[in-house]
């Protein structure tokens, strides 16, 4: 994939669900992954000419596993000209060593996000941008059927009243395997998943079943995109 076909993709999901305004400051969490650092080109890209102005920072958060390096994304911002903010945890040695669970990604993910928010709040952001690209979106849903009984995935747009944030995804459009392509064309400075559980979990075993499915049912994955636009999920619409 282009850069001018995921910003174009990018595009689409900005204005049909209206995810940014004029004035909006909208912190990035760079996780280290294609999809992050997709995502963070795709806005600065973007931000030159959409109507409506916006400033852009990134976050990282350091999990505490001793053995993440932000090298090459401080380089990566740097070029563009985005601040970048690590946020050091200790994250991996509560999850792991002081909890010890045995299903640590709900726990994990909680307080990543929490430490995201922080320091989203502290910078004066009032936006979060997060990567979840269509392929996330179909898998959240899944990942609710089989193992929550019930139908739902996340949404475009989130307000966090607490917080008095805003989530905004804005990959909500584009495939994961394009993402892949975005990344090896452009040699984005993608970084290893650090975590110890990484390719043992529920959403890994989604991944494949759907995977399986799309290649028995071709376009099955499409089409349960559309169901999820058009089926009065809280947040999407057609």
């Amino acid at each position: 994939m282009k850069l001018q076909r995921l910003m174009s993709l990018t595009r689409k999901a900005l204005q049909e669900y209206e995810m940014i305004e004029d004035g909006d400051k909208i912190c990035v969490g760079v996780s280290g992954g294609k999809d992050s650092l997709a995502l963070l080109k795709s806005l600065h890209g973007i931000k030159r000419f959409y109507p409506k102005k916006y400033e852009l920072c990134a976050i990282s958060v350091d999990l505490g596993f001793g053995i993440q390096n932000f090298d090459k994304i401080t380089d990566y911002c740097n070029e563009m000209e985005i601040p970048l903010y690590i946020v050091k945890t200790e994250i991996g040695d509560i999850v792991f060593k002081d909890r010890k669970e045995k299903s640590p990604c709900s726990l994990c993910a909680k307080m990543r996000k929490g430490a995201l928010n922080e320091k989203a709040k502290e910078l004066g952001c009032n936006k979060i941008a997060y990567a979840h690209h269509k392929d996330d979106i179909i898998e959240t849903l899944m990942l609710s059927l089989i193992f929550e009984s019930r139908i739902h995935t996340f949404s475009p747009v989130t307000y966090l009243d607490r917080m008095q944030l805003t989530l905004i995804r804005p990959l909500m459009y584009v495939n994961e395997r394009d993402v892949i392509g975005f990344a090896n064309k452009y040699e984005l400075p993608v970084a290893k998943n650090p975590c110890p559980a990484d390719g043992y979990t529920k959403r890994q075993y989604v991944k494949e079943l759907l995977s399986k499915m799309n290649h028995d049912n071709p376009g099955c994955k499409d089409r349960m995109f559309t169901a999820i636009l058009s089926g009065n999920i809280s947040g999407f619409h057609l």
